[in-house]
Order: C-alpha cells, then sequence, then structure tokens
C-alpha cells in the first residue's frame, strides 16, 4: 500500500479542511405574508411562490371539507 513520503503539514491540512464548514441558510422573506422562506420554495406559512398562490393550506382544506359536511346535511 502507498504510504506517503512526507508528513503533511497542518496548514495543508487546514487549507483542505476550511472547506468542510457548515454555512448558514440563505432565506428571503415571502413576498404575501413576510415569513422567511428558503429561496426557489413555496411558502409554508400561506403557499404562495412568486406572488402566486400554488398550494391550498391544510387550513382552507378543514374549512372547504366540513363546509362539504353542512351542505350535504342539509
Amino acid at each position: 500500500m502507498a504510504e506517503p513520503k512526507k508528513r503533511l503539514t497542518s496548514s495543508r491540512s487546514g487549507n483542505r479542511q476550511s472547506h468542510d464548514a457548515l454555512k448558514p441558510k440563505s432565506l428571503n422573506t415571502c413576498s404575501n405574508c413576510k415569513q422567511s422562506v428558503i429561496p426557489h420554495r413555496v411558502c409554508q406559512n400561506c403557499g404562495f411562490y412568486r406572488g402566486k398562490k400554488v398550494l391550498s393550506m391544510k387550513e382552507e382544506l378543514k374549512t372547504k371539507s366540513k363546509e362539504q359536511e353542512e351542505f350535504k346535511d342539509e
């Protein structure tokens, strides 16, 4: 098995390891509700993406299902 001829210096190891650090996530604000959002993702709070409604949220689904049940009862 190959063995290194010389020991790696700490500065060489440090230069290699300098790219291993975790970087903080970049966040933008939602144009509709002003919450923090990961770029290029749908807002989990309101369901908007680039100013357009693309997701119907759970609360809306609950209200729609309640309305349908009330309509069936009548």
